[in-house]
């Protein structure tokens, strides 16, 4: 893989990282399921089992409860392996309030994911992402 190349990748993966949040906080959970592999392994921030399979991705997703969303995703570090794999590392800040609310009533989050990603032919797409919680920040 040339530098160029190497450059390429990261700045595709790191857009499907900001995509992520994007297409989240715009409730497209198609947009949402389609970046990740067909037998990709998901696991929310807040814990709880893998979601397995890019169908039980996007039906967890359609039966939470309708929410106005921030996903503020910094500090994207991503790792080139080959030609074809890679991994990724980024900080998320997420906001939340139920729909039709403009206040968030509950905590900031700050966590993240750490990635597996591969390159396929419809491009980069998320094979493993784990988020976890590493704070949370009170308005008060």
């Amino acid at each position: 893989m040339t530098p160029i190349d190497r450059l390429i990748a990261e700045q595709d993966i790191a857009r499907l990282i900001n995509m992520f949040g994007l297409l989240n906080d715009s409730a497209d959970w198609a947009g949402v399921a389609a970046m990740f592999t067909e037998g990709a392994k998901f696991v929310r921030p807040a814990g709880g089992d893998p979601l397995v399979g890019r169908d039980a991705i996007r039906a967890a997703f359609e039966s939470r409860p309708p929410r106005k969303s921030c996903h503020l995703i910094t500090n994207i570090i991503v790792d080139v392996t080959s030609n074809d794999e890679a991994t990724a590392r980024s900080t998320l800040v997420l906001y939340a309030a139920p729909a039709g609310a403009m206040d968030a009533g509950s905590p900031a989050l700050i966590g993240g994911f750490n990635d597996r990603l591969v390159r396929t032919a419809d491009g980069w797409r998320f094979s493993e992402r784990a988020g976890f919680l590493d704070l949370k920040v009170s308005f008060a």
